[in-house]
C-alpha cells in the first residue's frame, strides 16, 4: 500500500490570474480542494515542496495529508499544470478523500523474473505495451504497483491483464477488452530469418 505524503499549505484568499502570478512570484503554487460534498478551499503551496512532489513520481495515486494552517485535508492529487515552457508546477487541484472512497488511479506495473522466461533467454524482447494500468481501488489501499511475473513464457507469448493478480481490492478500470500489458516478441535477427524462410517456400510452391 502506497504511504500517506505530508504536504503544508496555507489558505489564499486572492482568486484569478493576477493573485495566481503574484503567489508565483512568491515562490508558491495555487492550488484548490475540492469534493466529498464540501466547498472549495482555495491554499497555496511552496513551489520546492509542489516540485518535489511532483517529480518525485507517482504523484497522482498517493494520498496526501495536507495541513493547511494546522488544519488537515486528506486528499489526492487529481491534476496539475506546468509551464509550457519551463516545466515548473503551475496549479494543483487536489481531491478529498472521504471514508469508504473508491478511486481510479493508475498503478505502475513491475516486472519479475526475466531470467525465468524461456523467450528472453533465447534472445527475445520484452515489448510492454502499458507501463502502468488504470485500477479502481480503495482509498484506504492503494497499491504501490501491480506485478507481472514472467516466468515460462516464450517468443510469441501476450500477457494479458486477466492473467495477472492485482492486488487485493482492485479491478480493472481500463476501456479495452483484456488488456494486452506487454508480449514477448521474437529478436531481429529470428524475424529476418523467418521472413526468409517464408520467402523461399513462396517461390518453391510458385515453381
Amino acid at each position: 500500500m502506497a504511504a500517506t505524503k505530508v504536504l503544508s499549505a496555507q489558505a489564499r484568499e486572492g482568486v484569478g490570474k493576477g493573485a495566481a502570478r503574484e503567489l508565483r512570484r512568491q515562490g508558491l503554487v495555487p492550488a484548490v480542494i475540492y469534493g466529498d460534498k464540501k466547498a472549495p478551499v482555495t491554499v497555496s503551496i511552496p513551489y520546492k515542496d509542489a516540485h518535489k512532489q511532483i517529480y518525485a513520481g507517482g504523484f497522482l495515486s498517493h494520498i496526501i495529508e495536507l495541513d493547511v494552517d494546522g488544519t488537515k485535508h486528506r486528499v489526492i492529487p487529481r491534476d496539475y499544470q506546468l509551464d509550457p515552457v519551463k516545466d515548473f508546477p503551475i496549479h494543483i487541484d487536489f481531491l478529498r478523500v472521504g471514508k469508504g472512497t473508491k478511486l481510479n488511479v493508475q498503478v505502475h506495473v513491475n516486472f519479475i523474473n526475466e531470467e525465468a522466461s524461456p523467450g528472453l533467454k533465447r534472445g527475445g524482447t520484452l515489448n510492454i505495451v502499458h507501463h502502468t494500468l488504470d485500477l479502481t481501488v480503495d482509498a484506504d489501499n492503494i497499491p504501490e504497483e501491480v506485478t507481472v511475473d514472467l516466468t515460462g513464457l516464450d517468443i510469441g507469448d501476450t500477457i494479458h491483464i486477466s492473467s495477472v493478480k492485482l492486488p487485493s481490492g482492485a479491478v480493472d478500470h481500463s476501456h479495452e477488452d483484456d488488456v494486452t500489458i506487454a508480449t514477448i516478441v521474437a529478436p531481429s535477427a529470428l524475424k529476418s530469418a523467418g521472413d526468409a524462410d517464408e520467402a523461399a517456400e513462396g517461390e518453391a510452391t510458385a515453381e
